[in-house]
């Protein structure tokens, strides 16, 4: 995250505002009680609501989220805006390629109230509960998925049953998502076409 804030700092689209992954993304990663509620949890939705008003969101305006890295972090953020029920958002296709400013974007409170989600949401329980049931997709690297590697979480490997999906394979030579017949050809393979029941985790 510090290197994204970094990146962002030294040259970012114009008017563009800056999430920190840590910061703004993701809530506590301890809860009241003391215990581990993950690497990035959800923040409490009126938390981040309470962000969107600060940066200007207000109905209907549309909103382009867009990262340097594939786009983990620019559909974390759309998914997130679709959790408090704001349809107008979109992820970058794409890298930007236009004029760069070094000028902090300024925002104008709003007073912006979330609605209903717009996507579904599960918790640990509930998926160790419905494992096998499921269609579960990891989208991690392959070689964090096999258990090769793990800089980032306290155990090695994936769920039992899982399939591994990499997000950066949603994307074609030129960084840009590939057309989405494809995609949606590429994904079938992965399950049954008719599952409508999947999760994805990263």
């Amino acid at each position: 995250p510090e290197a994204g804030e970094r990146a962002y700092a030294a040259g970012h689209v114009p008017g563009a505002f800056y999430l920190h992954l840590d910061r703004d993304l993701a809530g506590p990663k301890t809860g009241p009680d003391g215990a581990f509620r993950g690497r990035h949890p959800l923040p409490e939705r009126e938390v981040f609501a309470a962000l969107l008003r600060r940066l200007g969101l207000r109905a209907g305006r549309q909103v382009v989220s867009l990262d340097r890295q594939g786009g983990p972090y620019a559909a974390r953020a759309w998914w997130m805006l679709r959790w408090l029920g704001h349809a107008e958002v979109a992820v970058l296709d794409g890298a930007w390629d236009g004029e760069l400013s070094t000028e902090a974007a300024v925002a104008t409170a709003s007073d912006w109230q979330p609605g209903a989600p717009l996507v579904d949401l599960i918790d640990a329980a509930t998926l160790q509960a419905r494992l096998g049931k499921v269609r579960l997709i990891d989208a991690r690297a392959p070689e964090r998925f096999r258990g090769e590697v793990e800089p980032l979480d306290r155990a090695a490997g994936h769920i039992p049953g899982a399939r591994n999906r990499f997000f950066k394979d949603n994307l074609g030579a030129d960084g840009r998502f590939k057309p989405a017949a494809q995609l949606r050809t590429e994904f079938q393979t992965l399950f049954n076409p008719a599952a409508s029941d999947a999760v994805v985790h990263q």
